[in-house]
């Protein structure tokens, strides 16, 4: 199975990235996790993507705040799907965050999700992997099925 990169512009930024993990992690889906910042530490955010097909990547879910830069910047350098996780830091809760990471130029596709949107980026990639991979759609098929019915079971549970 391919591996999901997850590359955070800070350690800050650790507890959204903590959701992504227990998703992967809840469908045994490998990955690896890496500190590099679009604007400190460019060459290196720029040799993992560039390097990341041939080192068995499949996705890359890229999570940054502020200007949230890193995300693009993965995306300009490889042609693998890469998911951007807007975080919430500074005084405009995540706004600004979340519009560096979705206003992407034609011709560099950035999937975004919420602002701190752990979960849902390891769900996306997840999804993109199960493409080419039967047992793991029939994971993410199976979590569907669960999910509805302890919604039914909260509901009864009400009545």
């Amino acid at each position: 199975m391919k591996k999901v990169g997850i590359v955070m512009g800070s350690d800050s930024d650790m507890p959204i990235v903590e959701k992504a993990i227990d998703v992967l992690k809840d469908f045994e889906i490998p990955y690896e996790v890496h500190i590099y910042s679009a604007h400190r530490t460019p060459e290196q955010a720029r040799d993992f993507a560039v390097n990341a097909r041939e080192n068995g990547f499949g996705a890359i879910i890229a999570v940054a705040g502020m200007a949230a830069h890193l995300a693009g910047a993965v995306a300009a350098n490889t042609t693998l799907p890469v998911v951007g996780i807007p975080c919430s830091s500074g005084g405009l809760g995540g706004l600004d965050a979340l519009l560096s990471t979705v206003q992407m130029p034609s011709g560099i596709p950035v999937a975004t999700v919420a602002v701190g949107g752990g979960a849902n980026a390891a769900l996306l990639c997840a999804q993109i992997l199960a493409v080419e991979d039967k047992t793991l759609a029939e994971k993410l098929n199976n979590k569907r099925v669960n999910d509805a019915k302890a919604v039914l079971a909260k509901d009864a549970a009400l009545q």
